[in-house]
């Protein structure tokens, strides 16, 4: 089977492209190792921001769904000391320009605008090879295979088709968040759900932090961030919760039980997410017939940018192939000309708002990032994974 577009992946970006290639009248088919929209949840709160990621969705033709996705009052943002002092509160008034969905919404809405059977579910790639020409053959687990004239990454940090254009791969950062819920935290935890309030907090030292997001209701959704290395966590035993969590609530001994009670009190067994980059200014010489979108270009660690970037490579992309239906290639290196430099200035600020969240200065300096007029992105709760 040929078909002119193959995209691997079903993430935000892959999912942009497809849609704003529809919208612009060019097939395509995604691939998805996934076996179903609903196999596994699909992350926490976005803020989806006007200068790149609402743009995808205008390009993309959802943005009244997209309105229709927002939390009204989940742009506030608040700042606790260790001991539960408030060092600094903003409260949403409606005006912010990043209003927050949930991932898995934002994903739903861009599959339903997309033709029945563009996605393909359950089809993990085992491998990718050239066939001359621009073509591409990607082999799948379950033994089918298909060829394509573009193939364009979209499948993550962990890429398949990233080998095509570069030998480079995800490093680990030297920092790990670790994620848990509390459900029902208004009734059931009501002095974490107080202190976090109704948006994002922090409450962060050097080197750690615990950062927690209202999601939709009442639920509180948690990264506790800990720069240490692959081995620390290791010698933690995580099909334990019980016991990986009172592990890592010991690094905040001494902190406002309503801060630890969002590690303790998870409703969910704590999951372990190390974090990864690829190197600073990623980039690849042409290569005819494919490129990539994403994580699978540019990932850094996560710092509020990432969804957004995705979804703006994915509708960049799909805006350069209309423009140049005869050239694939020109519409390639148009898309990559711009692609680089925007995901290494994005890097670049990830690596500035790490440093004002875990850094010597935390949380004094990362009190520039609300109050000045700079090019930092707002962070996301825990820099939330994009």
């Amino acid at each position: 089977m040929t078909t002119d577009v193959t995209i691997i992946g079903a993430g935000l970006a892959g999912l942009t492209l497809a849609r704003v290639l529809h919208v612009h009248g060019i097939p395509s088919a995604v691939y998805e190792a996934e076996a179903s929209p609903m196999a596994r949840a699909q992350g926490g709160m976005l803020d989806i921001h006007e200068h790149d990621g609402q743009v995808a969705l205008r390009a993309a033709g959802l943005t009244d769904e997209f309105r229709g996705l927002v939390l009204e009052g989940r742009q506030a943002a608040r700042i606790l000391d260790r001991d539960g002092s408030v060092l600094f509160d903003e409260a949403d008034d409606g005006t912010g320009g990043r209003p927050e969905v949930q991932r898995g919404e934002l994903r739903r809405i861009l599959l339903d605008s997309l033709p029945a059977g563009t996605v393909r579910w359950g089809r993990k790639v085992r491998g990718v090879r050239p066939l001359g020409q621009g073509r591409h053959e990607v082999a799948f687990t379950d033994g089918t295979v298909t060829a394509t004239s573009l193939l364009v990454g979209a499948d993550g940090a962990w890429s398949r088709v990233r080998p095509l254009l570069s030998d480079a791969a995800p490093e680990y950062t030297g920092r790990s968040f670790v994620e848990t819920y509390l459900y029902d935290s208004d009734t059931r935890h009501p002095a974490a759900s107080k202190a976090v309030g109704g948006g994002s907090m922090f409450a962060l030292a050097p080197g750690k932090g615990i950062q927690a997001h209202r999601e939709r209701g009442d639920t509180l959704h948690t990264y506790v961030a800990l720069t240490e290395p692959r081995d620390w966590f290791a010698a933690i035993d995580f099909t334990d919760a019980t016991a990986a969590a009172a592990r890592i609530a010991r690094e905040f001994d001494g902190w406002a039980p309503e801060l630890t009670a969002l590690i303790t009190d998870s409703d969910t067994a704590p999951v372990l997410r190390p974090l990864y980059a690829l190197p600073a200014g990623h980039r690849w010489d042409r290569v005819r017939g494919v490129t990539l979108v994403g994580d699978a270009a540019h990932l850094s660690a996560p710092n509020g940018e990432g969804a957004n970037l995705a979804m703006y490579d994915g509708a960049r992309l799909g805006e350069a192939l209309a423009a140049h239906r005869d050239d694939t290639e020109a519409a390639l290196a148009e898309y990559e000309r711009a692609m680089f430099p925007r995901g290494a200035e994005a890097a670049a600020e990830g690596a500035r708002l790490h440093e004002l969240l875990f850094g010597d200065d935390t949380p004094h300096g990362l009190f520039a990032v609300f109050t000045e007029d700079t090019r930092t992105p707002e962070p996301s709760a825990g820099a939330r994974r994009s």
